[in-house]
């Protein structure tokens, strides 16, 4: 999370991010869970069954924290995918309550998280990537944002707050990997840079093009180069 934004201001968006996907998730028809969604292979149950387990998961690491049991977000990654794989094909109900109930317990523990507890590390999975509770909040609204375009039901990356388009470009600026990296991303609607590498030809557009280039959405529309084309990112 960067330094000029409050742990308190990711948790109003993501709040706002979930409420809005809340209300898109609600407004799909039931035939529309399993038509495909943005994600290769993956329909729009396939995304919001991600959702929820990932909310499912931070929650359930952070209660492990409270009780003084560190616990993993995923058993592991086999149960994880086969978590998500039983729960679209479950149905539109069952995905429906999911969300909702685990967006309510995941909301309800990061204000129960004591600011002493926010350097505790979480995993996971066993023996896996470990980051500090408090950068859960962030993470998952990364995951309810992006998630939620990626779902191709009405919201897109236009839709995203200004605030959290800067953060994910942030995050993404040190741990961005790719075999020519250096560039510079312009944000032309925040007056911002970033440097990617050691810098270099300026990429621009809007914060939000260029966080869904920088996860290796699409091919770049609405960015323009210095070098003449805009590079082509892998998938997130």
């Amino acid at each position: 999370m960067p330094e000029q934004m409050s742990q308190d201001t990711v948790e109003e968006l993501l709040h706002d991010a979930t409420r809005r996907l809340i209300r898109t998730t609600d407004g799909l028809p039931d035939a529309a869970y399993g038509e495909p969604s943005g994600l290769p292979d993956w329909t729009r149950g396939h995304v919001l069954a991600h959702l929820v387990l990932n909310a499912e998961g931070m929650a359930g690491a952070i209660g492990g924290i409270l009780e003084g049991e560190p616990v993993p977000m995923y058993a592991s990654q086999e149960a994880r995918d086969q978590d998500i794989q039983d729960l679209a094909a479950a149905g539109p109900a069952a995905i429906r309550a999911r969300l909702l109930g685990a967006t309510t317990d995941l909301s309800d523990a990061f204000a129960a998280l004591p600011a002493d507890e926010l350097d505790t590390l979480v995993e996971r999975v066993p023996a896996g990537r470990q980051v500090p509770a408090g950068a859960l909040p962030g993470m998952r609204l990364s995951e309810v944002s992006i998630h939620h375009a990626d779902l191709d039901a009405g919201y897109s990356r236009a839709d995203w707050a200004p605030a959290y388009a800067a953060l994910l470009l942030d995050a993404m600026t040190g741990g961005w990997e790719a075999p020519d990296p250096s560039f510079r991303a312009v944000a032309s609607d925040l007056a911002r840079t970033w440097a990617f590498g050691d810098g270099g030809p300026a990429v621009t557009g809007t914060a939000a093009d260029l966080g869904w280039w920088l996860t290796g959405r699409g091919a770049g529309e609405g960015l323009s180069s210095d070098s003449g084309d805009v590079p082509q990112i892998g998938s997130w």
